[in-house]
C-alpha cells in the first residue's frame, strides 16, 4: 500500500502539470507546490492568487514573464545535476506566464502572503552553493529563497545528495512552534534522480511513533513533510536531487535533531 505521504507524478495534463500538491490536497495550511513539463515553444500560464511564488527553472530554458514584467530567456543548465537555477520570485494577485525555449521543467512553489515585496530574478550568483555534512552525509545545498531573503512565508532550496549518501541527516525536525529553539515548517520533496530510474528512500517518523512512513521514492515523486524527522538516503550508483519546499507561521528555519544521533554532526 503506497503511504498517504507519497505523491507520483503522471504524464502532463492540459496545463503540463505531472505532480500538484496543494494545502486541501496535502491537509494542512501553508505549502503548495507543482511541476510542469515543457516541450520546445510550449506556454504555461497562472496566477498566484492569494500565495507568493517561486518560480524555479529545473532545466531548460524559457522566458518568463510576470506582474506585468518580461524578465527574459533564463535558464542553462540541461538537467537539475548541472548547474544552478534561475528562479523568478512573485507577490499574491500575479499573472505569469512561461514560454519554453527547449525542452523546461518548471516548479512552483507556493505559500499565502500578503504582498509585502515585489517581484524579482533569483541568480545563480545570488543562489550559490554549499557544502553541508562530510563523510556519507556529504551534499551540496542551493538556498534559492532562504529566511534570509526578502519574502513573506516561503522557503525554497535545491539539494544534490551523490549516490551511496544520506541527506536531511542526521534527522532533523521542525514541526513546533517554539521560536526561537524551533519552528513550524511544512515541506514538500519534490525528488529527481540522475537516471531517471532506480529509487531513493525517505523515512518520515516521530519519537512517539505516531507517524513512521517508510517511502521508496522514483524520479519525480513528491514527499510530504507534515512533521517528524525525515532523512534521506540515495542508494550507490543513483545520484539524488531534491527542491525543498517550506512554509509556516514564522519564517525562520530552526530545527531539533533526533537525540539518538546527535553524536553525528550535521
Amino acid at each position: 500500500m503506497s503511504s498517504p505521504l507519497l505523491v507520483h507524478s503522471h504524464s502532463p495534463d492540459a496545463q503540463l502539470t505531472t505532480v500538484r500538491v496543494t494545502p486541501e490536497s496535502a491537509h494542512w495550511r501553508y505549502v503548495g507546490f507543482e511541476a510542469r513539463q515543457l516541450a520546445p515553444g510550449a506556454v504555461t500560464t497562472g496566477d498566484s492568487g492569494q500565495t507568493e511564488i517561486c518560480l524555479v527553472l529545473v532545466r531548460g530554458r524559457a522566458r518568463i514573464e510576470g506582474a506585468g514584467q518580461d524578465f527574459g530567456i533564463l535558464g542553462e543548465r540541461l538537467s537539475p545535476f548541472d548547474g544552478l537555477p534561475w528562479s523568478v520570485y512573485l507577490p499574491p494577485g500575479s499573472a505569469w506566464r512561461v514560454t519554453a525555449e527547449d525542452e523546461a521543467e518548471l516548479a512552483i512553489c507556493a505559500s499565502p502572503a500578503k504582498g509585502l515585496y515585489g517581484p524579482r530574478v533569483i541568480t545563480p550568483e545570488e543562489t550559490g552553493e554549499i557544502t553541508r555534512g562530510s563523510g556519507a552525509n556529504l551534499r551540496r545545498v542551493r538556498n534559492i529563497l532562504p529566511d534570509t531573503a526578502p519574502a513573506e512565508t516561503l522557503l525554497v532550496v535545491e539539494v544534490i545528495t551523490p549516490g551511496g549518501n544520506w541527506s536531511s541527516y542526521p534527522p532533523h525536525k521542525h514541526d513546533t512552534d517554539d521560536v526561537p529553539n524551533e519552528t513550524y515548517l511544512e515541506e514538500t520533496y519534490y525528488h529527481r534522480l540522475r537516471r531517471g530510474s532506480g529509487f531513493a528512500l525517505q523515512r518520515v517518523y516521530t519519537k512517539d511513533g505516531t507517524l513512521d512512513e517508510a517511502m521508496a521514492i522514483a524520479d519525480r515523486d513528491v514527499v510530504l513533510v507534515p512533521r517528524g524527522y525525515h532523512p534521506v538516503g540515495a542508494p550507490a550508483g543513483f545520484d539524488l536531487y531534491y527542491l525543498n519546499v517550506m512554509a509556516g507561521p514564522v519564517r525562520q528555519w530552526k530545527f531539533s535533531m533526533d537525540p539518538d544521533h546527535a553524536h553525528i554532526p550535521y
